[in-house]
């Protein structure tokens, strides 16, 4: 067993989600959201190196010493997975570890409105899912491919930096790469799955303009793409993907994603104040004609209103998913107004001394 094993352990006991460890500090967790240390104890100088290097590839460490990132997966057991990042900081080495459910929940589950279902049964195009990092948006996406796996023979490729969970084949084959270690980029995988017989691609995150460029053509030429951005509605990830290519490209990359775009699923995580634990919301966009002719005038502030009209075909507005919870006491005022995007709508429901802090500029 790996020395850093009992600081693991610790972490799936203790029902958290990540794991802090830095030079000159004590060991962290985080549980439902707070971080809090879990000794007295600094971890230091050569012990700390030792723990971080046992449950690395020697090669991959060396790098990391050398170059001050890496990002792999370690398995503790068969029922611990972690995504583990190792960074340097100004007082030596440092390492986040988030830990991955190796059982992959369904969206009933994980309370994803199952109209999100219904992107599985596409045939082509693009599915952006988008949130803040730690928004569980990689949960939502392992639920929507494991439900495809579940249900349909499809060959669907994942090209991940780390593989997170991890899927068995069940009716579908499903092939899992790994940047850098099996694939040297996201754009290089995504490239590769055109030739490969694929029937759905889904590319872990789409940061760069190859990358994006290349799954709107792989979108375009038939195959049903889902990708993640880390944007925190609809509206804001159709401007992202149009901004990250050069003005002279912008009209013609409207109408390519006017085309291909098949939905946009955001996911914020909200602190619950029924119970300790997090919950859940999501913006839901359908692409409709009417999102399709938004997209190519470039007129994007008029996404809220077409979300908000088409609540009857599963649509749903991010304020409006705050404001249910709210209203069924799963969250508290503050935490509403904090994560909603009208801040006006929300204001009411603070106690005064939080509504006199927001009005002082302090609740934005």
């Amino acid at each position: 067993m790996a020395v850093i094993d009992q600081y693991f352990k610790y972490l799936v006991e203790a029902g958290g989600s990540d794991l802090h460890l830095s030079e000159g500090q004590p060991p962290k967790v985080r549980v439902n959201g707070t971080i809090s240390a879990i000794s007295d104890e600094n971890l230091e100088g050569q012990a700390f190196k030792n723990l971080l290097a046992e449950i690395c590839d020697p090669q991959a460490f060396q790098k990391y010493l050398e170059e001050g990132d890496l990002d792999f997966a370690y398995e503790m057991d068969e029922t611990s997975r972690f995504r583990c990042n190792y960074f340097k900081q100004q007082h030596g080495l440092g390492a986040v570890f988030r830990l991955i459910p190796t059982k992959i929940a369904t969206l009933e589950e994980l309370g994803v409105p199952t109209v999100v279902k219904e992107f599985a049964h596409m045939r082509s195009g693009l599915v952006l899912v988008t949130g803040p990092t730690g928004s569980g948006k990689s949960t939502t996406l392992a639920a929507i491919i494991d439900y495809i796996n579940s249900n349909q023979a499809r060959h669907i490729i994942t090209v991940e930096e780390p593989i997170e969970f991890v899927h068995p084949n069940k009716k579908s084959i499903v092939t899992q790469r790994e940047v850098p270690l099996q694939t040297p980029s996201f754009a290089d995988g995504l490239r590769a799955s055109l030739r490969e017989d694929s029937d759905i691609v889904l590319v872990g995150e789409m940061r760069d303009l190859e990358t994006i460029s290349l799954a709107l053509t792989a979108a375009e030429t038939g195959l049903l793409v889902f990708g993640t951005l880390h944007t925190n509605n609809a509206s804001k990830t159709i401007d992202r993907i149009i901004d990250v290519f050069p003005s002279d490209q912008q009209s013609q990359v409207r109408t390519m994603l006017a085309g291909s775009l098949r939905g946009v699923v955001a996911q914020l995580l909200m602190k619950r104040s029924d119970k300790p634990g997090r919950v859940a919301v999501n913006e839901i966009l359908f692409a409709t004609p009417a999102v399709a002719a938004i997209i190519r005038e470039g007129a994007t502030q008029k996404i809220p209103d077409v979300i908000v009209g088409g609540k009857a075909m599963g649509m749903q507005f991010m304020d409006d998913a705050i404001w249910q919870k709210l209203q069924q006491g799963i969250v508290s005022p503050e935490e509403a107004y904090m994560k909603c995007i009208e801040k006006k709508r929300f204001r009411n429901f603070l106690p005064p001394e939080s509504a006199r802090l927001a009005d002082s500029g302090g609740g934005n």
